[in-house]
């Protein structure tokens, strides 16, 4: 079985409601969708979302990369040497994580179709459901508030809310709306997208232990490269710390498991480049004792679909952060990962199970 032919399609997708972070605002998600045939005529799906703020890539970063270098490198490659294809594929080019992470996405979709196995089960398959948290964006503490019980109603029982746009006395205000209004039962996270300095949020996170707002955990509060002030944040708390930004390849995992720079490790395919990598951050991790979640972009549920059956097939992840598809006005993929409210499942169709994608190039945009 071989690689026969690479397509690019562009996808844009509305918001329900703008995704605000420390770091951007979002009102439509926008990737790049590949479509790889095989030989056999069997189809993989992958997709790279633009986050420019974050991982560096642009829509026509994205593109150019996969038509201008990956495509004619891996047309006529052997997918049953799928190591190799792997290999070349981030040995062609320094970074661009993102077009590597939806070529990455396709070639294991085929090869678990290959296989005749849902690729979870094919990467280790250690569950076959999982459950996400859904994220509360940056607004007023009251529309925070309002926002967060709306979740909660839903289903909800675990929330990650977006911290460090402004002052941190802001921040604890909204916490305090968000856990009055949810009750004490209610898992929360905070994202602070590097938004803090590493002095405040010693200080902050001390001040939230103190009022007992019982935050299971704070990711990535200080700049991706402080690695530094990550270290001192998490040894000066008892809250969990997470890496996000600061980790993207198995090299920055292994500097901040080593200096004992976080708690927790989040990990991305679009960081990561893919799924190949992502495991080796993982087993790292694993060997570390320090446990994983796994996140996403703005994707729609076909790169989340790629995400979630790697984290299910993995004993180590044990955090989800998957609603990012549920944020979309609308669902353009047939097939993949299943939600019923905040649980994840998987069907017995074999690799990402997904039959069709809708894209901008074939309805125009919208």
């Amino acid at each position: 079985m071989r690689i026969h032919d690479i397509e690019v399609l562009r996808k844009y997708t509305p918001l329900t409601k703008p995704f605000k972070t420390a770091l951007r605002t979002v009102h439509q998600a926008e990737s790049i969708v590949v479509k790889m045939t095989a030989d056999d005529g069997k189809v993989g799906w992958g997709e790279a979302p633009a986050t420019v703020v974050i991982t560096g890539d642009s829509l026509e970063a994205i593109q150019s990369a996969i038509e201008h270098t990956f495509k004619p490198l891996l047309i006529g490659q052997s997918l049953l040497a799928y190591e190799q294809i792997l290999q070349s594929l981030h040995q062609a080019m320094v970074g661009c994580t993102s077009a590597k992470a939806a070529i990455d996405m396709a070639v294991y979709d085929l090869v678990a179709q290959h296989g005749r196995m849902p690729l979870y089960q094919f990467l280790g398959g250690y569950r076959d459901r999982i459950e996400t948290d859904f994220t509360v964006s940056v607004n007023s503490p009251e529309e925070m508030g309002e926002d967060a019980a709306q979740y909660v109603q839903a289903g909800f029982t675990v929330l990650k809310i977006k911290v460090g746009k402004d002052d941190i006395e802001h921040d604890i205000r909204r916490i305090r709306e968000i856990r009055q209004r949810i009750g004490s039962d209610v898992k929360i996270r905070l994202d602070a997208n590097q938004g803090w300095q590493a002095k405040e949020a010693i200080r902050s996170i001390r001040k939230m232990e103190d009022m007992g707002l019982n935050i299971e955990l704070v990711e990535q509060p200080v700049r991706a490269g402080d690695i530094y002030g990550l270290q001192q944040v998490t040894a000066a708390v008892d809250t969990l710390i997470m890496a996000d930004e600061s980790v993207f390849s198995p090299v920055q995992a292994l500097e901040v498991l080593q200096r004992h720079a976080a708690d927790l490790i989040n990990i991305k395919l679009m960081k990561a480049g893919g799924i190949y990598k992502a495991q080796l951050i993982n087993q790292l991790a694993e060997e570390y004792g320090v446990e994983c979640m796994v996140g996403s972009m703005i994707e729609s549920r076909l790169a989340v679909t790629a995400a979630a059956h790697f984290a299910a097939s993995k004993k180590n992840v044990t955090r989800y952060d998957f609603d990012a598809p549920l944020m979309l006005h609308q669902d353009d993929v047939v097939g993949g990962v299943m939600y019923d409210g905040r649980v994840m499942t998987f069907s017995d169709a074999p690799g990402l199970g997904i039959t069709d994608v809708r894209t901008t190039d074939e309805v125009g945009v919208w």
